[in-house]
């Protein structure tokens, strides 16, 4: 697909202060005994120790802002495109410039790189999981800041823009206006939180408000807030049959994991399953894959669940919009049981492990002569590695 086309971002604070005041202190130091010792020109290696795909661009726009404010001259070799996957322990890119100018920019550079990279897979694998299933980014409300928010939106950008090369929907859009640049949007998308449906008083109630005030939008209601996923979702498909029957109404399915979805317990679940997918529980499955399949909450049977009862009553085109924990394995259980799913809505594409996201910067040439510590050798350049460094 051709890279869509994203409004510049707003200038980073490029001032040294800040770059100073939030790096690690021994690379200020290093910073001013090169300064007094004598400068020297210098390549770093920059990868992380898991498979990713490369995702460096707010990192790189970062970096040359620095230079160009710094005035300094800085060479950037990116090893691999944008959306493309990359080996654990192979080189993203090689940064070549003044020693004084880079040493104290390695901990900045190397946070706007790492997790973007490794959201960007679990994203991508997401979506080729499930391929014939949109996706929205709800992101936001799991970040610690607009920084990281901006960071993972875009990081799902390039993992979704990976898997729809490979035939994939992926990501539609997003859950606000600031990034939703980031998938080719003006704005994000959404109807109401369960806070409206409280207020509303109704299921039904709040369907009516959200359409009396944009009755040119899709409707999609969350069918959960009390418990009645099927009763309300139908009521709700007979209070609009008109969008129903043309597609544009859709019910979300956000059941927390304490209960079943209406109608459900483990043995109807299971009769669910066995009714559409039995090939999905009559495999060994972990207890996790086991929960996703015929748990409570969001699981594999609930979605077929609700499928049966709107069909049933003359719903067809009503859509299912899930959401609740949809990361890689619950996509990869979702896809096994064939889950009629349209929507996923989900912003699990951030890290679990955050420690799997620490990217690692080593110089690995100083002035011409390749130079790297002992165990780091895969990092210096084919030639130099050949001659076995220096």
């Amino acid at each position: 697909m051709p890279r869509r086309e994203t409004p510049a971002a707003p200038p980073p604070d490029t001032s040294d202060a800040v770059i100073t005041a939030r790096t690690d202190s021994y690379f200020n130091r290093t910073k001013q005994i090169v300064e007094r010792f004598g400068d020297t020109r210098v390549t770093y290696a920059v990868f992380l120790r898991r498979p990713v795909v490369c995702a460096p661009r707010l990192m790189l726009d970062w970096l040359r802002a620095v230079a160009k404010a710094r005035g300094t001259d800085v060479h950037i070799e990116v090893m691999h495109e944008e959306g493309v996957w990359v080996g654990a322990g192979d080189p993203l890119l090689y940064i070549t410039g003044s020693l004084v100018a880079l040493s104290d920019l390695e901990t900045l550079l190397l946070q706007k790189l790492g997790a973007a990279c490794v959201a960007a897979h679990n994203a991508y694998q997401m979506c080729l999981e499930l391929p014939k299933v949109a996706f929205l980014a709800m992101e936001a409300r799991h970040c610690a800041g607009a920084e990281m928010q901006e960071m993972m939106a875009y990081a799902a950008s390039v993992g979704s823009r990976a898997a729809q090369a490979e035939g994939a929907k992926g990501f539609i859009g997003n859950a606000n206006d600031a990034t939703a640049h980031w998938f080719g949007q003006k704005s994000g998308y959404g109807t109401m939180p369960h806070a409206l449906i409280g207020y509303a008083g109704t299921t039904v109630r709040a369907a009516e408000m959200f359409h009396e005030t944009y009755p040119t939008e899709p409707l999609t209601v969350l069918v959960d807030y009390f418990g009645r996923e099927v009763t309300d979702g139908l009521a709700v498909a007979r209070r609009f049959p008109e969008l129903a029957a043309e597609g544009r109404l859709a019910v979300r399915l956000d059941t927390h994991g304490g209960r079943f979805l209406e109608g459900l317990d483990p043995a109807e679940s299971y009769a669910v399953l066995e009714r559409h997918a039995p090939g999905a529980i009559r495999r060994y499955r972990s207890e996790t894959e086991l929960r996703h399949l015929v748990g409570t909450g969001v699981s594999a049977a609930a979605i077929w669940k609700m499928r049966e009862e709107l069909d049933t009553a003359g719903f067809p085109k009503v859509r299912i919009v899930a959401s609740s924990g949809f990361g890689v394995g619950k996509c990869r259980v979702m896809a096994e049981a064939k889950a009629p799913i349209d929507v996923v809505g989900t912003g699990s594409f951030i890290p679990d492990a955050w420690s799997e996201t620490y990217a690692t910067a080593d110089i690995v040439d100083y002035d011409g002569t390749p130079r790297v510590k002992v165990g780091r050798e895969f990092l210096l350049r084919n030639g130099a590695r050949r001659r076995g460094g220096a």
